[in-house]
């Protein structure tokens, strides 16, 4: 790979943590020749001076060679939303609980991480999307949508189609879609699939299902699941976390899958498999 020419800065809200990752960043960054560009909000966060290879106040844009992300799952889906079919991929730093997107921890070699980076030697993953259509047109979804019953209202009732045909109706706190890499996440805490990277499809899962015969099922990738509200009442949507609208009984939200959305950068040697060992490993210890 070649080397890189610009690249941007995503990071949560605790400037503090990711301080000395930023500074790390910028001193490899003049060695190399490549410009860091910081938006109006991460240059508020940061003490950084002005001057050569440092582009403040400067808006988050398609036209850099790489986007590095600096905090938890939250951060990195935020940075990977923003480049999906720019082609721009994410290097990510874990400053999160789990952080099973970053390809590195704060504890490690940063220096010798981001002059990886910056030397365009990392290998790049192609992530799909679960793409929903709503009112305000299609919307896409990095790890999960997932529809919950509101706090104090019944269990809701929601049924399942696939390609038109009915698949089932299951009383339950909320339903969760997955792509492969948010099978780790929510659809994980439902008892759901876990899925390989590289793998096709998407997971339906149940959150506190209210019956013994309801499971999990892995859907494939060119059909479309249109999940019904048949409960009394209104049901909350989200996309990766983020409020995203509702269901009002006897409406509907139908999804699909959609290859090839956004990029993740890692170090090189990375591998599913290892993360998935290293994250839930260190979780359970």
């Amino acid at each position: 790979m070649t080397a890189l020419d610009s690249v941007t800065v995503l990071s949560h809200a605790r400037p503090e943590e990711t301080g000395p990752a930023l500074h790390t960043l910028l001193a490899v960054a003049r060695e190399r020749g490549v410009t860091v560009r910081l938006d109006r909000d991460e240059t508020r966060k940061y003490d950084v001076a002005r001057g050569d290879g440092v582009e403040l106040d400067a808006p988050v844009a398609d036209d850099v060679s790489l986007c590095v992300a600096l905090g938890g799952d939250g951060t990195i889906l935020r940075a990977l939303r923003r480049y999906a079919g720019t082609g721009v991929p994410v290097f990510a730093v874990n400053y999160g609980r789990v952080g099973f997107l970053a390809t590195v921890d704060p504890g490690e070699d940063l220096a010798h991480a981001f002059g990886l980076a910056l030397s365009g030697h990392f290998e790049t993953l192609s992530l799909p999307a679960i793409e929903a259509r709503t009112d305000e047109g299609p919307t896409r979804a990095i790890n999960d949508l997932a529809i919950h019953r509101r706090i104090g209202e019944r269990v809701a009732e929601l049924g399942y189609s696939i390609n038109g045909e009915e698949a089932g109706t299951v009383r339950s706190d909320g339903l969760v879609l997955a792509t492969p890499a948010g099978s780790t996440g929510y659809n994980l805490a439902n008892g759901g699939p876990v899925m390989a990277w590289g793998v096709e499809g998407f997971a339906v899962s149940f959150i506190a299902p209210h019956s013994l015969t309801a499971r999990a099922l892995v859907v494939a990738p060119d059909d479309e699941v249109t999940v019904h509200n048949r409960s009394g009442g209104s049901v909350d949507v989200t996309l990766d976390g983020r409020p995203a609208g509702a269901l009002g009984p006897g409406q509907s939200i139908s999804a699909c899958y959609r290859r090839d959305v956004a990029k993740l950068a890692q170090v090189p040697g990375s591998s599913f498999y290892r993360r998935l060992r290293d994250k839930f490993g260190r979780l359970a210890a």
